[in-house]
């Protein structure tokens, strides 16, 4: 149908009028863009109208310049459009998912995924990959074998059907704009923005089809956002941008301060979410993942409170439910399920290297970004977005912020296959570990607040 004149009149007025170059500028000099011009560079950019360099330029400008509510709705909207909205309605119960923004060791979604799974609820989780320091869900699924990310969207229906859990990266029609632009950000510098955050999550879980989202909003010196107030104001962003959508969502500012866990890197990190799927594994993982499920399971509608999720939660690792939930999913997503039972089938780095403390005394705190960065270094994450991933790279900390450590005592140890950048990537390990005289005093807990409850 042919569309009204007028409607041809404005769509060639705008064309005219609009060029990438004039909105860099714009958003340069702190102007506010209307979700017309915001659609304009967005869809431009999608559609490879508009090159990764002025869109560079316009996310750097966005970087320093920050963007209002309105521009920050019209671009989660306009991002979340970009693609197919899913619908689960075939699919009987509701559907839940969980988020992080992301740390060092931060390993959640592959131990509360099958946790709310075989609790009765359906977690249909569009992930992403390794941002800036942090690693990604995806690349960690795809160090077991076979592990296929890349389901089209009818198999990940099939999945979530005979599963109740289905983990996939985002697909050609599920906001293309977003996996765009991700990539971008993550070789730019543009991570770090409230902004550009909450929309890039937003759009994606949005598109999920989901009813309710927990999200783990990290803070520290791994985290994205290093101040504690940042932090809850990206939170409570989010939650406002869901809960305006109609979606139950709550979020929990966690501590970043030190890796989560004992092991960061993605072969490394299959393995220690299985141990904490046997019921075993580091207590802040342990506890952070139960805490996690036990917000999915009730605002899921599973549980009628937060503390009787968390003993669901419980009794779903004790009795073996949960392991046994995600060797279904590894099979049905054509990863081969004797990882499980023999991690030695996952990647595993050729060579190790003890990273050893200069002096004695006590780790008083560590610049957690730091290991993020060495593990990039040393093959375990991207610094250009076409880079490839070494699997069996990884990081296993041995001393934690509190803990008592002598003099030539390991700290971390490093897991590798090249030696090319081992000497930088050790220093900055080295130099990541703070040792003072005494301990520190005051001990804070892993979950800070909770926003949106």
């Amino acid at each position: 149908m042919t569309p009204p004149v007028a409607d041809v009149t404005l769509a060639v007025r705008f064309s005219k009028r609009m060029r990438a170059v004039d909105l860099i500028r714009k958003k340069r000099d702190s102007g506010e863009l209307s979700r017309e011009e915001i659609n304009f560079l967005v869809s431009g950019y999608t559609r490879g109208d508009i090159p990764d360099y002025q869109m560079a330029a316009w996310l750097m400008a966005v970087w320093i310049r920050g963007m209002n509510r309105s521009e920050l709705a019209a671009l989660t909207e306009v991002m979340l459009h970009s693609g197919e909205v899913l619908n689960h309605s075939e699919i009987l119960g509701k559907k839940v998912d969980k988020h992080s923004t992301g740390g060092i060791g931060d390993k959640t979604s592959l131990i509360l995924a099958p946790i709310v799974a075989a609790g009765g609820l359906t977690v249909p989780m569009i992930s992403g990959r390794g941002l800036g320091h942090t690693g990604g869900t995806l690349d960690k699924l795809e160090a077991i074998p076979g592990f296929n990310v890349n389901l089209p969207l009818g198999e990940f229906r099939r999945v979530l059907r005979q599963c109740g859990m289905g983990l996939i990266g985002q697909t050609a029609e599920i906001a293309p704009a977003d996996k765009k632009i991700y990539a971008l950000r993550d070789v730019t510098s543009t991570v770090e923005n409230i902004g550009l955050i909450c929309a890039s999550i937003m759009s994606k879980k949005l598109a999920e089809g989901i009813d309710a989202l927990v999200l783990d909003v990290k803070t520290g010196s791994g985290a994205f956002m290093k101040k504690e107030e940042d932090s809850i104001r990206l939170a409570e962003v989010m939650v406002e941008t869901g809960q305006r959508m109609g979606k139950k969502v709550v979020a929990l500012i966690t501590g970043m301060d030190q890796p989560l866990g004992r092991m960061a890197g993605h072969s490394n990190e299959v393995v220690e979410s299985i141990e904490v799927l046997r019921g075993r594994g580091p207590a802040d993982l342990r506890d952070l993942s139960l805490d996690l499920s036990s917000w999915m399971f009730y605002l899921g509608e599973r549980t009628k409170t937060v503390e009787e999720g968390r003993r669901l939660a419980e009794t779903m690792i004790a009795t073996g439910q949960a392991l046994e939930k995600f060797r279904q999913g590894v099979r049905l997503q054509g990863g081969d399920e004797r990882i499980i039972d023999e991690p030695e089938r996952l990647p595993i780095a050729r060579l190790n290297y003890h990273v050893a403390s200069s002096g004695s005394g006590f780790i008083t705190g560590t610049n957690c970004e730091g290991f993020g960065i060495a593990l990039a270094m040393l093959g375990g994450g991207r610094e250009k977005k076409e880079d490839k991933i070494d699997h069996g790279v990884g990081l296993e900390f041995h001393k934690r912020i509190g803990d008592r450590v002598e003099g030539g005592e390991p700290l971390a140890t490093i897991h590798y296959n090249s030696d090319a950048k081992l000497a930088e990537a050790k220093t900055l390990i080295a130099s990541s570990y703070f040792v003072g005289d005494e301990a520190p005093q005051e001990k804070r807990p892993l979950v800070r607040r909770i926003v949106g409850a």
